[in-house]
């Protein structure tokens, strides 16, 4: 009975460690139909013979991004919304454009792993281990230079430069996600109560609420 039960155990293992990613394709390509009403755990395929080149392709990540915002850097992303054809192949792309000094502020991909590299700048990068430990792993990187951040873990970037950085990321999902820690916890809509946020931070419900006010 042993060895039946070994099997079974690794047997439903193995599963769970394949339901965790997104499944791989069972043909050529699943080219997203994005006018379809149907809502599906990924996005409906178009009819393979009404597929195009212009399904796998997109122009323009070359192009700076404007940035208009408090934090100083402005992220481009190509997934499935941008390239239909992306649609099951588990991968996608952003360039995130930095003003002197601005930051990508801490954040997470829920569905994602990201690699990044430095094309320009220099950027100070990090991410926080998980409890208990909570520990913060951050590294330099120069152009040229590469650098993780495991899934679903906050991290951020910082232009430590003086000039403008710009970085390209890959993703291990089509359709990422992010969650802004500052934007989801203080700008959630409605409100997290004020007396929640101020006993997690440990201060002022005005403090607080004066934080909200600002996203």
């Amino acid at each position: 009975m042993a060895a039946p039960l070994l099997f079974l155990t690794f047997l439903a293992i193995t599963c769970w460690v394949a339901w965790a990613s997104e499944p791989s394709p069972l043909q050529d390509f699943c080219v997203a139909d994005l006018n379809t009403p149907v809502k599906v755990n990924g996005l409906v395929c178009k009819d393979p013979k009404l597929v195009e080149a212009k399904d796998f392709f997109w122009s323009g990540l070359n192009v700076p991004a404007a940035i208009n915002n408090p934090v100083g850097s402005q992220a481009t992303p190509v997934g499935v919304a941008q390239i239909p054809g992306l649609n099951t192949l588990g991968i996608s792309l952003v360039r995130i454009d930095f003003a002197p000094h601005g930051i990508n502020p801490p954040h997470t991909h829920p569905r994602a792993t990201e690699i990044l590299t430095v094309v320009e700048g220099t950027l100070l990068v990090g991410f926080v281990t998980s409890i208990p430990e909570n520990r913060l792993i951050t590294k330099t990187l120069n152009k040229g230079d590469v650098f993780v951040f495991p899934v679903g873990l906050v991290h951020f970037q910082q232009n430590i430069g003086n000039g403008s950085a710009v970085a390209l990321a890959a993703l291990s999902s089509q359709n990422p996600g992010v969650i802004l820690i500052a934007n989801a916890i203080f700008g959630s809509n409605p409100d997290i109560s004020t007396d929640i946020l101020a006993k997690a931070f440990q201060t002022d419900p005005a403090i607080i609420a004066n934080i909200q006010a600002k996203f």
